[in-house]
């Protein structure tokens, strides 16, 4: 019952900038961990951005200082800004969160993915 859904992905030049954004719906009691991963054929999924419901963050090294993860708590969802892209930002990213539909159950859902392309 729980649904991810993407936007904001697209192209954008080198060095240009693109938000994505990933709202919750469903049978939600509420989030703890939020955030984005990305991933490109053949490669492993890899952590982007995540923010916990305290508004601690974590990002991979290879987007600090350029993408900023941020939460609406009361929306449910959750933001990446994304700076400066440089063509090896190109991939599908999806949205994860850390769902606690009860106060004794907890799941990790996933969005269906929104493709970026950074490209002249």
């Amino acid at each position: 019952q729980v649904q991810l859904v993407e936007s904001g992905g697209g192209l954008a030049q080198p060095g240009g900038s693109l938000r994505l954004s990933c709202a919750a719906s469903g049978r939600i009691f509420s989030i703890n961990a939020m955030g984005w991963y990305r991933q490109v054929p053949g490669k492993q999924r890899e952590l982007v951005a995540v923010s916990t419901r305290d508004g601690s963050t974590n990002y991979a090294d290879s987007v600090k200082g350029r993408f900023t993860v941020s939460r609406d708590n009361a929306k449910k969802t959750v933001y990446l800004q994304m700076n400066n892209l440089k063509p090896e930002d190109t991939a599908v990213y999806y949205c994860n969160a850390d769902v606690t539909l009860t106060t004794i159950t907890r799941g990790d859902y996933w969005g269906q993915g929104t493709q970026v392309i950074v490209s002249l």
